[in-house]
């Protein structure tokens, strides 16, 4: 009787501990998540701290934005400063071409590495911005349709809500689709926080929110959600007959000669990438690992902001993407009821018009990225032919604390765009 009790007692040890082992194992992710939004429940473990006198370089590549280029690389040196950023970087192309980019700071603080107009960024939801141009190239090449069913090209969807639903609702934001928080397919919205699933497949991605039910009915509300381009990608794929990512190589990557836009996942290594960081205070500490590939054409690109702002100013290239499917894709969408969707969003792009000192109205389609421990900014100025693109390797409580530098490095480009322009009709 003795011996029986003490192997109950023994199972009922192993039980418990193999069930506080699962929890741990299922509970770490989602800590991990939590203090990454909450600095007070942070490990107080593993914090460096920045250094003043942060290094700077940049890389000009026509002499006539020599003092343009100057001014800016010593603008995103105070702006690092002020938001306490390990480093900061930014590209200008006008004209089709690449015109400057500059970087200061650190792409690993510890090891102590500078960064570099080089230097390779998580870009967050800028990867749909990225995903758009894709789909204008295929609809440039007359072999898709942004306003048939989607069904029409992928057969297989699992959500038989979703038969109906059109690439140009996915696109804008306005097809009923679920965000992160607002989805009810749990398993999904575990993984979601959790981000340590790996996904070769875009339609292996479709399982996280297959589940969920649409929100509204599709065309006659906004609700910004990665799971609408995840979707999306999925159907590229199938109109294309190519792996998305292999699509996208040949469609925009492989013509632009963009060498650093990659997919970011854990297992790759690339050169030149920056470490993304949480911060506190002047203190910073890499950020957990994560594996984003659920989401890759919607947030889980890495690129350095020369190639984005390449990848912008391509969209001014009548060649790249024909001049009527620019125009629908930076048109922003209405709804059912007739009315132009609250962000004036469009297809992968907002539109915004304002005002800069020294330049006067403006209006440019743009689009921003927040990702783990990095941000990023993208934007397209048609009128002067210009793309800016803008990166950090941190988060900032609020994103424009990073991105409005924007206008200060426009205030000093735009004009010698147009004193160039002027001498040339002379």
């Amino acid at each position: 009787m003795e011996t029986g009790r003490i192997k109950k007692q023994s199972w009922a040890k192993l039980v418990v501990t193999a069930l506080t082992v699962l929890l741990i194992w299922l509970g770490w992710p989602i800590y991990g998540f939590v203090s990454n939004q909450f600095e007070k429940i942070r490990s107080p473990f593993g914090w460096v701290e920045l250094q003043d006198n942060a290094p700077a370089t940049q890389e000009l590549y026509d002499g006539s934005y020599l003092a343009a280029g100057n001014i800016s690389l010593r603008l995103l040196s105070d702006r690092r400063s002020k938001i306490h950023a390990p480093s900061l970087s930014a590209a200008i192309a006008i004209d089709g071409k690449l015109v400057w980019a500059g970087a200061v700071g650190w792409q690993d603080v510890k090891a102590d590495i500078a960064a570099t107009p080089s230097t390779i960024y998580r870009i967050g939801s800028t990867s749909k911005a990225v995903t758009a141009t894709g789909l204008a190239r295929l609809v440039t090449s007359k072999n898709f349709d942004l306003d048939v069913p989607i069904s029409s090209y992928s057969s297989d969807l699992p959500n038989v809500s979703w038969t109906e639903l059109t690439a140009r609702q996915l696109a804008s934001h306005t097809a009923g689709l679920p965000g992160y928080e607002e989805n009810t397919d749990w398993i999904g919205f575990y993984k979601s926080m959790a981000l340590t699933s790996r996904f070769n497949n875009p339609k292996d991605s479709l399982c996280m929110f297959d589940g969920a039910e649409l929100l509204y009915p599709p065309g006659s509300d906004f609700l910004y959600s990665s799971y609408d381009i995840i979707l999306l990608s999925a159907v590229m794929q199938d109109a294309s007959g190519l792996p998305y990512l292999k699509l996208m190589n040949e469609a925009v990557f492989s013509p632009l000669a963009l060498h650093t836009i990659e997919p970011d996942t854990v297992r790759n290594n690339l050169e030149h990438r920056a470490v993304s960081y949480q911060i506190k205070g002047r203190q910073v500490k890499p950020w957990r690992s994560v594996d984003l590939s659920h989401k890759l054409a919607a947030g889980g690109f890495v690129a350095s902001p020369s190639d984005m702002a390449r990848l912008g100013v391509a969209w001014l290239d009548e060649n790249f993407i024909a001049p009527d499917v620019r125009d629908d894709f930076w048109q922003p969408v209405r709804l059912t009821n007739g009315n132009v969707n609250i962000e004036d969003y469009a297809i992968g792009w907002r539109r915004k018009s304002q005002t800069i000192k020294t330049v006067g109205s403006i209006t440019h389609l743009n689009h921003g990225g927040v990702s783990k421990g990095s941000q990023f900014w993208l934007m397209i100025v048609p009128e002067y032919g210009v793309s800016i693109a803008i990166s950090t390797n941190r988060r900032t409580d609020a994103f424009f604390d990073f991105a409005d530098i924007y206008e200060d490095i426009l205030e000093e480009f735009i004009p010698v765009i147009q004193k160039l322009r002027l001498e040339n009709t002379n």
